[in-house]
């Protein structure tokens, strides 16, 4: 009976350490499993050119600085960049009106009234800029930047260097063909804008 009673003892504690080491066994495989399926669905792969790409998806708030900055450049770049061609001009502005309020249209309207584009045609001048640096704060919403750039007007006989700072603020709106970034400029105000050289051509 004792012999019984010890081999009883022995296979009943061997069944509850087989038992417990396949519960374990099979919640760690589940886990992995879980993981390895959450880590493939992140992965996109994208054939281009004969290649195969790996792309990753990532949350939104890991690239607002990125896309806000890239926010900031194109509308500067769409709004600063002028050609002596009222299609042009007029492409440009549409374009960078869908990025900003009433305050970049306020600016538009008052540059057109004084002048401003007419002169830039009329005088063959191509306007370009070039976006230095761009400084946004995303700790509170809506967004604070300043804009750096430096813009050329290349005229016929000379080429005028300028400095660019302006700052407004970002407010989040929702994405579109018209605004991909999905940020609407607010309170645009250009802070500096003054010649740097002239050079003559």
């Amino acid at each position: 009976m004792k012999n019984l009673d010890t081999a009883f003892q022995q296979v009943r504690t061997f069944t509850l350490a087989v038992v417990t080491a396949s519960t374990l066994l099979c919640g760690f495989a589940l886990y992995k499993s879980y993981a390895l399926v959450a880590g493939m669905q992140s992965k996109v792969y994208i054939l281009a050119n004969g290649k195969v790409l790996e792309a990753y998806a990532v949350a939104g708030k890991d690239n607002l600085p990125v896309e806000a900055r890239d926010h900031v450049r194109t509308f500067h770049r769409l709004f600063f960049t002028l050609d002596p061609d009222d299609a042009v001009i007029q492409a440009n502005m549409a374009q960078a009106l869908y990025l900003a309020d009433a305050s970049a249209k306020r600016a538009y309207d008052n540059l057109r009234e004084s002048g401003y584009y007419t002169g830039l045609i009329a005088g063959n001048i191509s306007q370009r800029v070039a976006v230095d640096s761009v400084a946004v704060d995303v700790r509170q919403d809506p967004y604070f930047f300043r804009c750096y750039a430096t813009q050329r007007l290349v005229r016929a006989t000379s080429i005028l260097v300028r400095s660019l700072v302006t700052e407004g603020y970002l407010r989040r709106v929702s994405r579109s063909d018209n605004n991909p970034h999905g940020f609407l400029i607010e309170r645009w105000v250009t802070v500096e804008n003054r010649d740097l050289q002239n050079i003559k051509r």
